[in-house]
């Protein structure tokens, strides 16, 4: 389990190269935003990138690192690579939206497109083959700590928070929160938000074990940033024990809260990055009351999405 002294140490690591966020007030009561899609790459996986990086052996970072990503985690690893003078290659399914492989592209990265049921698989030949080291997407305790400065952060700006809603797809980001959030504000609750259509880790939630859904189920939410479709094994433990509960939301719900976001927060957010605030706004009968922030995870919204969502204004 990922413990609050490593995710303090993250937050030194990552101070160069990562934007402290702030918590905004909403325009909807009660509700506060922690607007990740301010990062340099539009989202909050910078954070995990980073520490995973900078906790490498210098020698062994020199010679490349390996990743895999549905495109944020790609341009984290690209970005991070790039500033401490590696090389990075990635490997993105193919389904991911075309702006996001451009712009890991774009930061220097190799990019190696391969058909979504080979997205584990892949890396896994690569590393084998060259030896470098991976850059895991969320199942491995530096990238855990890295995100977990998110909460610590929030545990800072809102000490008396209630509630925090965090979007789950592979869990490294929920499980870092919730591991902050678990150290310095106990009090709080933890919940995970995922689409409808790509439950899994709900599912799971509610089985007690992990149980993974199809990448063609995922597939089908237009959250493209949530559609792993099995939570990894540390991310599961850290659920098991620290988290309240997760909830799922339709696709309306997730492009109203794009659109809502956008319009009235005035914060262009993906829908993976919307779906906190689709709970709060379309389930707050299912959650606990009091003062509560939505993690907006990222802002890399393909424009042909937003402008779909923007015409239905």
């Amino acid at each position: 389990m990922v413990t609050i002294d490593l995710i303090e140490d993250a937050a030194t690591l990552i101070r160069p190269y990562a934007v402290r966020t702030p918590l905004l007030p909403a325009p909807w009561s009660g509700l506060w935003l922690k607007p990740e899609n301010l990062q340099p790459i539009g989202a909050f996986k910078i954070r995990g990138a980073v520490t995973a990086i900078a906790r490498l052996d210098p020698a062994r970072r020199a010679g490349g690192v390996l990743a895999h990503s549905s495109g944020n985690h790609a341009q984290a690893v690209a970005y991070a690579a790039r500033a401490f003078g590696t090389r990075a290659h990635i490997v993105i399914p193919d389904n991911a939206p075309h702006r996001k492989v451009q712009a890991t592209r774009d930061l220097g990265a190799t990019v190696e497109l391969v058909p979504i049921e080979q997205r584990f698989s892949r890396p896994a030949e690569l590393a084998t083959l060259t030896g470098k080291p991976m850059i895991p997407p969320f199942d491995h305790p530096d990238v855990i700590s890295g995100q977990g400065t998110v909460g610590l952060e929030i545990a800072q700006d809102l000490p008396d928070v209630d509630v925090v809603l965090v979007p789950v797809s592979g869990g490294g980001l929920i499980s870092g929160v919730a591991a902050a959030i678990t150290a310095l504000a106990p009090h709080a609750k933890v919940i995970g938000v995922e689409p409808e259509l790509a439950g899994d880790a709900a599912e799971s939630f509610r089985a007690g074990r992990r149980i993974p859904w199809t990448p063609a189920q995922t597939a089908r939410t237009m959250a493209d940033g949530l559609r792993t479709f099995t939570v990894g094994e540390l991310p599961w433990a850290h659920i098991r024990a620290q988290v309240h509960d997760i909830i799922t939301v339709t696709e309306d719900e997730i492009a109203d809260a794009t659109r809502r976001l956008i319009l009235q927060a005035r914060l262009v957010a993906e829908p993976s990055g919307a779906v906190s605030t689709a709970a709060f706004l379309h389930h707050r009968d299912q959650l606990p009351a009091g003062r509560t922030v939505a993690v907006v995870s990222g802002g890399n919204i393909d424009p042909a999405v937003l402008r779909r969502l923007l015409e239905q204004a």
